[in-house]
């Protein structure tokens, strides 16, 4: 089974949110409908897939979020300019 790296953005892409998960599909839709209303992407409006890393494992996913969440913002946006210059949503 596979895991996933993602960053969530709000509509303006000021704020971002780095996640983990094995079901990225179901996970994005969790975000996009908002059913957790506790949470961040719930109250900072991330409803915008605009970056995916897929792993084999998800001992591999959880170190590369740990990594990524290390990173200034600079460089996180940056990765995201890589593969999608525009910010586009996915999914």
């Amino acid at each position: 089974m596979g895991a996933y790296v993602y960053f969530m953005a709000n509509k303006s892409n000021t704020t971002l949110y780095l996640g983990v998960t094995g079901n990225i599909e179901k996970r994005v839709w969790e975000h996009k409908e908002g059913v957790d209303k506790s949470s961040f992407t719930y109250r900072c409006n991330c409803k915008k897939l605009v970056y995916v890393e897929n792993f084999s494992n998800i001992k591999d996913a959880i170190a590369r979020e740990k990594q990524l969440k290390n990173w200034k913002r600079e460089w996180k946006n940056d990765l995201i300019e890589e593969v999608n210059p525009g910010w586009e949503g996915f999914v």
